[in-house]
This record gives C-alpha cells, structure tokens and sequence, in this order.
C-alpha cells in the first residue's frame, strides 16, 4: 500500500474503463490525487469545461473520500489515447516520443502545487506511454501500472461518444445527451411524439410543465392563469429538462414544448412578452428544436383554446417569430399524417444526433 498516488488525465468523456483503472490505483493508494487536464483536441459537438469532468469525478467518488480531483489548464502529459490511433501493428510506446525533461518539469508542477511527496507514485495503465522503461526510470515519481481495459477504447470513445454511449460513465451522460424539444400549436400531435419518440430511442423525457401546473396549482382550469404564473412554469420546465438529462439513458433527450411555447401562450394570453421566460429561452437553450405544423385535426380535450383556423394560424406565426427573434431555427415538420410526422421525427434525430445518412 503506497501512502500517496497520483493519477493524470483528459477524462473526457469520463467512461467506466477509466473509472475501472481509478478504482484500481484506489486500493493501492490511502490517498489518490486525480488531476484533470484540457483535451487537446475536444470533441466539435460537445462543449465540456474543466468544470463539468471536476463535477463528473467528484459525483462519481463523493463516498471515497481519500479521493481528491484537481484540474489544471497549464500542465499536459503524453496520452495515448488522442496521440495515436488503435492500430495492432503501433503501439502507444512506439508512436510517442517523450521529452524528458519537459515531462519532469510538469511533474515538479504538480508535487509542488498539491504538496506531494517524494515517495508519492504515478499511476499509469499499462500500455501508456511513460511505462516504458527507460522513460520511467527517469522520471521524478515512480510509475505504477494499472491493468488494461481492453474493452475500452479511449480513443474511440472520445471520437464518437454517441456510438459508445454505454461506455460513458452516468455522471457523465447529462452532458452527452442532446436535448430535443417537440413544438407546436394545440392539438399539433407534440406529446403523443414524444412518447412514440423516448419509446423508439429508449430516451429519458421532460413533460409540458404548463399543463401540469395547470392541473397542480391551478385546480385543472386555465381560468385562473395569469402573467405570474408563467416564471414559474418556466422554473418547472427547466427543472425537469434538468432531471430528464440527469438520468439519461440515451444520447437523446425528449422535451415535450419549450420556453418559446410558454412565451408564445403569454403573448397570446397577456398580451405582452415576459422577460423571466424570454432569459429561460436564451439560458436554458436547447440542441434541437422540431416544430409541428398546426395542420391537424384540432381536439377539444378541454384545456385547449385555440381551435378555429384562424386562431391556429396566428399561434403558430407566434412561435415563428419568437424562434427567430432568439436566433433558434426549428426543424419543420409539415406532414399532417401522424405517422408521416413520426417517421420525419425520425429521420431528422437520426441525421443530426445518430449522425446517419438515411
């Protein structure tokens, strides 16, 4: 048992091989000190901080306490995953040259800034490239292998989240899950999508906030709505969103409408825009936004309003122009045949988050 180690890496997206090899250098260690680096090359379709794999790490080891996550933007050690490509025929070893002297003065950084001491050890799989031995005989700490995860491409992984998604680690999905929000006037088919959708994908999903609180605060009549009540819709719908990304079990995250819906029936009703719900548009934004045309047979199911032809018409100008008054340009989808509507859904999720062609 060593009294210290230290582990070193991208951790982007954080998955269950890397967390395997933590878990490893944990029994091997009474206190381990992680440290997350910047990637270098960071995945075009996902924006993800230093923050957000602290944030990952830290949930993933609250009750392991001897655990303790540092990031840094400054320090940046060979890795094999994103310096060569899985080849059977090139190893990690043989592709990447080592600077010595640089490696050692980054590591003096780190013993430095987290106190370490000398007898501290580094823990590195076993592929990786300061295992050789003629590079780790000259390093400042002492390098410890933990055993490969052959089943775990790192360099796969980052490179196409979306195809490995069961690899990634659940603390990590919230950020890996496109949101896509289903819009549209009343009657327009939105919510049986979305469960025909989260169905189809295995996805998690957030409900239209606005009819449930109608049912929760108002005793399930809209009689009593007012321009108040549309902040805190608002608040319901972003906390949903919220929890739907948290638990999610597909790339994909449904939402059933969006804040530009709940401004649009503001609008509508009120006759003035909310200021809360147009900052809800523009901070919680959405990945993908598809819109139904208002082309439906429209049905009384008693919480609807906005029936005859011209009142349809108008809403849906509505959501136009608060769309692009935000800058957002939703997918249209016009079939008036709800299966028609289904299959576009599809075909639109497939090519912008599945990434396939037909």
């Amino acid at each position: 048992m060593y009294d210290t180690g230290l582990m070193i890496g991208h951790f982007e997206p954080l998955h269950l091989g890397q967390m395997r090899s933590i878990l490893d250098a944990a029994g091997q260690a009474k206190t381990l000190h992680i440290v997350i680096m910047a990637h270098p090359s960071p995945h075009p379709d996902f924006t993800i901080t230093l923050q957000d794999k602290a944030r990952w790490l830290q949930m993933a080891c609250a009750d392991l306490p001897f655990i303790h996550i540092h990031t840094t933007h400054e320090i940046e050690l060979p890795l094999h995953e994103h310096l060569y490509n899985a080849n059977e025929d090139v190893s990690a070893s043989e592709y990447v040259s080592i600077d010595i002297a640089a490696s050692n003065t980054k590591l003096q950084r780190l013993i430095d800034a987290l106190s370490l001491s000398a007898e501290t050890v580094l823990f590195m799989a076993d592929d990786h490239p300061l295992t050789q031995n003629d590079v780790q005989d000259q390093l400042l700490l002492r390098v410890v292998t933990t055993p490969l995860q052959p089943e775990f491409d790192s360099y796969a992984i980052a490179r196409d989240p979306v195809a490995h998604w069961s690899a990634i680690h659940p603390q990590a999905r919230a950020d890996y899950t496109k949101t896509v929000a289903i819009v549209g006037g009343e009657s327009s088919g939105k919510t049986t999508l979305v469960h025909k959708l989260a169905n189809y994908y295995g996805a998690s999903f957030a409900l239209e906030m606005g009819r449930l609180y109608v049912s929760t605060d108002l005793g399930g009549s809209e009689v009593g709505l007012q321009y108040s009540d549309y902040g805190p819709i608002c608040l319901d719908h972003a906390e949903a969103i919220r929890e739907a990304k948290a638990r999610a079990t597909a790339p994909i995250t449904i939402v059933d409408t969006d804040f530009v819906t709940t401004q649009a029936f503001c609008e509508e009703y009120e006759g003035r825009t909310q200021p809360f719900v147009a900052a809800c548009i523009d901070e919680f934004r959405l990945d993908h936004t598809i819109m139904l045309d208002n082309n439906t047979p429209w049905v009384d199911d008693g919480m609807r309003s906005l029936g005859t032809p011209e009142a349809r018409g108008r809403f849906e100008q509505r959501l136009i122009d608060i769309f692009a008054r935000h800058d957002i340009a939703p997918h249209m989808i016009d079939q008036p045949d709800y299966d028609a509507r289904y299959q576009q859904a599809l075909l639109l999720i497939n090519r912008y988050i599945y990434g396939k062609k037909s």
